[in-house]
């Protein structure tokens, strides 16, 4: 089969399972996962870097592309076509397919788990998901050998929820991952606490406690989110509620918190919770002690902000699409 840059694109995906007894098996051990995951909670379970690959997938298809994946006689009978890899780090293990490639999203959470990986001949890009990100990969492999992008949003599938009846006032949005015993007490309560001081009506949707139908119906129903994330790579979650025209109100303390980050750096590592963040999507604030302040600006002017206008400038599929197709056909010409 002939291939075409304009019309062509070769993805390699591998999720989080991986081979064990013999080759193969990692796609028993995905069905039996989701199987499981299935019947304990009624939905199937994505992870984040399928999520990437899938999003990628449907931009590229969105703007007329044909997809072709994990199609290795393919792109081996195509020596010189540009290939990209996406998923956990073992789709690296004994890659042996000669074509220029795009890497990411996904793989690795800091170049220093792979110093080398860019030195080889095959590998022309690394996906870097956002500009914090990319500051810590451009140490290691370079800027030029940076790929920025971005997963697309569906716009259709988060149409705007703006004139949708509201019932809450604030969507807080729980994704504390570490020190929890310390940040309830010290940031979501007081969060909490002004609110219900306010006389505003809040829901709290805990990270991973919550189903897609769920969420968009609080989306619905729901004013505005506060959203509470250390940091993130992209941020899909509040990009949706974005999507969905919800004003955002984000903690962003400014640093990657990470346990892993201090094995790889002495200094604070300047991260961001709100990475794809404008003036028309809403505010921030750093700690607890700043959240008065902020939120009184924030409630004064909700029905100024714009945030799904955002979404449509910087983060549709469209654009998410042609920025990969730029890259690849970079990887095909270095």
């Amino acid at each position: 089969m002939a291939l075409s840059l304009d019309k062509d694109v070769l993805l390699f995906f591998e999720d989080v399972d991986r081979d064990t007894f013999v080759r193969g098996d990692r796609r028993l051990h995905r069905f039996l996962r989701r199987t499981w995951y299935l019947a304990r909670s009624g939905r199937p379970k994505v992870t984040g870097f399928e999520m990437w690959f899938l999003l990628l997938k449907k931009a590229l298809k969105k703007v007329g592309r044909r997809v072709h994946v994990n199609a290795t006689s393919l792109a081996r009978r195509n020596p010189g076509f540009p290939v990209g890899m996406v998923g956990y780090p073992h789709i690296l293990d004994g890659w042996s397919l000669p074509n220029p490639a795009v890497l990411g999203p996904g793989l690795i959470d800091h170049p220093n788990v792979a110093p080398d990986l860019m030195k080889d001949p095959r590998f022309k890009l690394y996906v870097v998901t956002s500009d914090w990100y990319g500051a810590m990969f451009a140490k290691a492999y370079g800027e030029e050998r940076l790929a920025p992008w971005h997963a697309g949003i569906d716009l259709e599938a988060w149409p705007d929820l703006a004139g949708h009846p509201k019932d809450v006032d604030l969507l807080v949005y729980d994704k504390v991952r570490w020190r929890r015993d310390e940040l309830e007490p010290g940031l979501v309560a007081p969060i909490l606490g002004l609110a219900t001081a306010r006389g505003l009506r809040c829901e709290v949707l805990r990270y991973g406690r919550y189903d897609l139908a769920g969420y968009r119906s609080l989306l619905a129903r729901s004013r505005a989110m506060v959203f509470l994330c250390e940091h993130e790579t992209q941020g899909l979650a509040y990009q949706e509620a974005m999507a969905s025209n919800l004003p955002i109100l984000a903690w962003d303390p400014g640093t990657w918190v990470d346990p892993q980050a201090k094995s790889h750096d002495a200094n604070p590592i300047p991260a961001s919770s709100v990475p794809y963040f404008g003036p028309d999507c809403g505010e921030r604030f750093r700690d607890a002690s700043e959240f008065p302040a902020v939120f009184a600006r924030f409630w004064e002017k909700l029905s100024r902000y714009r945030p799904r206008g955002f979404v449509q400038r910087e983060l549709s599929l469209e654009g998410s699409a042609r920025l990969y197709l730029r890259h690849l056909e970079r990887a095909a010409r270095m």
